[in-house]
């Protein structure tokens, strides 16, 4: 069998505000938006360059609502991986992205956390290959 990750889902309050942040501080690009009836919506957005995808998803209860910017109990849930992290660093700084740290050079990568709108924790990193 032949497998891959496509996407990952991501609970979020408003889907265009979300819309609006990943494709314009991070960069994504929108890949579908398709209306689902009863105000949901299938929302896909991608890093440039490929791999897995994010789905966000509205929260539909208080339950999911609860668990918006925390869906990895406050550990790094998401990996954003770069082919150049001095320039991507400096992008998404730019655009407003708020890193929690400089960056580091660890063992695997060139790493520096950030938040996203929610506050969910993103590692950018750049391997060492």
């Amino acid at each position: 069998m032949a497998a891959r990750l496509a996407l990952a889902t991501l609970v979020v309050d408003d889907y265009d505000r979300a819309i609006a942040w990943y494709t314009g501080a991070l960069g994504f690009t929108p890949v579908e938006d398709t209306a689902l009836g009863d105000g949901k919506r299938w929302v896909v957005v991608a890093p440039p360059g490929g791999g897995a995808a994010l789905l966000l998803a509205r929260a539909g209860d208080e339950a999911q609502r609860a668990r918006i910017g925390d869906q990895a109990g406050g550990r790094v849930a998401f990996f954003l991986e770069t082919d150049d992290f001095a320039r991507d660093h400096a992008a998404l700084a730019s655009r407003g992205v708020q890193f929690e740290e400089a960056p580091r050079h660890e063992a695997y990568a060139t790493v520096a956390v950030f938040r996203d709108l929610y506050g969910n924790r993103w590692d950018l990193l750049e391997p060492h290959r």
